[in-house]
């Protein structure tokens, strides 16, 4: 099983890739395949729709690890109540051929006092529109839940990226067997 992790912030210092990277290291221990996209290192050209743009390294790279995977955990700053645009940029890449019927989890890096809620619910919009399986359950996490070098330190945090990353594997598992691919 492959399940492919996008950090979906742009910036160098983040806490979404905190989180990213500690759903990467859960799913790694329960023997999953990771593929992990950081839409912050992995520079994307801007999506226009024109064809040409397949060809670059980082959009192969892109559609090559979303082809291959079984399902998804995403991961997005909060940008003015709504996901990055960087990581809409690199899911406009991607369609529903790369998404559908495979499960998504999702989580969210607030920075304010609005709680990462608007971002959840854009993120999860824009991925049902690729026919992602969102999972009912989803994560935020507040600056507090980071230590100064934007790794996700709060046990409660932690326990919660856990339960949602063996969420995702149960059902990635269990839609994988239903399937042929």
């Amino acid at each position: 099983m492959k399940i492919m992790v996008i950090a979906g912030s742009p910036t160098a210092e983040s806490r979404t890739r905190g989180i990213a990277q500690f759903a990467a290291e859960s799913l790694n221990q329960m023997n999953v395949e990771v593929l992990y996209f950081d839409v912050g290192m992995d520079k994307l050209p801007l999506f226009t729709g024109d064809a040409t743009t397949a060809q670059n390294e980082t959009v192969k790279k892109l559609a090559e690890y979303a082809e291959q995977a079984d399902g998804f955990f995403v991961t997005s700053p909060e940008y003015h109540s709504g996901i990055s645009g960087a990581l809409k940029n690199a899911l406009d890449f991607l369609g529903g051929k790369h998404f559908k019927n495979k499960p998504s989890a999702i989580a969210v890096a607030a920075g304010g006092g609005k709680g990462g809620m608007n971002a959840l619910t854009n993120l999860r919009t824009v991925l049902r529109g690729v026919y992602s399986l969102v999972l009912p359950d989803q994560f935020v996490a507040d600056p507090v839940n980071f230590d100064e070098g934007n790794v996700l330190v709060d046990e409660l945090a932690q326990t919660r990226v856990r339960e949602l990353t063996l969420q995702l594997k149960e059902l990635t598992e269990a839609i994988s067997v239903n399937q042929v691919k």
